[in-house]
């Protein structure tokens, strides 16, 4: 069973808003239609932090130095469609949202307080990063 290695961002633009990817929804592909976070899979011997900044400056055609990434979380196995993945999360914070052009679906602005409108549509992983990040704002805030 494959077992990918992933390294995503919780990308957040200058006016506090979750830049998430609303994933294109055509048969194969994982999780068509869904809500993810940008990011993707490593690639030989790089490390998260490089699969992060090459995957988002892939896929947002912006590039985000690797200082400006702070890592969340580590994702323990997760089920995935054929298998389990893993991963290492990271948050980027004041993308220039008008630098932006979307190449893998399409780009689906949220605001925070809007975040559970969307959901129910988040991939695992997203789920996962989503909480982890709720819960480390809520540390810091008590």
């Amino acid at each position: 069973m494959p077992h990918p290695e992933i390294a995503s961002a919780i990308i957040i633009d200058t006016l506090g808003r979750f830049l998430l990817q609303q994933r294109d929804n055509v048969s194969g592909i994982v999780h068509p239609g869904k809500v993810s976070l940008f990011g993707g899979h490593r690639e030989g011997d790089e490390t998260y932090l490089e699969c992060a900044v090459r995957e988002i400056h892939e896929e947002i055609s912006y590039f985000v130095s690797p200082d400006r990434f702070e890592h969340l979380a580590t994702c323990p196995d997760l089920d995935a469609e054929g298998g389990t993945v893993t991963g290492e999360i990271f948050i980027v914070r004041n993308v220039p949202v008008d630098k932006l052009t979307v190449t893998e679906g399409s780009l689906l602005i949220v605001e925070p307080d809007k975040l559970s409108a969307v959901e129910d549509n988040f991939t695992p992983f997203t789920r996962f990063a989503m909480n982890a990040f709720v819960g480390t704002k809520r540390k810091t805030q008590t």
